[in-house]
């Protein structure tokens, strides 16, 4: 390992590469991560040819996920407002109804609520 972290970065990062390779085929990823830890050598992952345009793509999944269902999360409270504002304290059955639409059908709703004369005729 101490070798290893010698190396210039490029010709360090094939070697660890190939020692973690063979590491897993002999099954002593535990002792080489353990003895990485030690090592005086900073290793990012984000520029790690493999792992970092990996590692990116989870996270860029990640964030568009967690923007989804915010939004979803906020159109839905909108709508209860809404609904509740207007025709009163949302039953269970409503409830049940409105926790199955995307942010869109829920955004669409949203709009409707102004013209529905109750909330079955809403919720249809």
């Amino acid at each position: 390992m101490r070798r290893i972290g010698d190396l210039p970065a490029a010709e360090r990062e094939t070697a660890l590469a190939q020692l973690l390779f063979l590491a897993g085929l002999r099954q002593l990823e535990e002792t080489v991560e353990q003895e990485a830890r030690k090592m005086p050598v900073f290793i990012d992952i984000m520029e790690n040819k493999v792992l970092g345009r990996e590692f990116k793509r989870g996270r860029q999944e990640g964030l568009q996920e967690g923007r989804q269902e915010g939004r979803q999360e906020g159109e839905l409270r909108v709508l209860r407002r809404l609904i509740e504002k207007r025709f009163g304290t949302l039953p269970s059955w409503a409830e049940e109804r409105l926790a199955g639409r995307s942010a869109a059908e829920l955004e669409e709703l949203s709009v409707r609520v102004l013209d529905a004369a109750s909330m079955e005729d809403l919720l249809r």
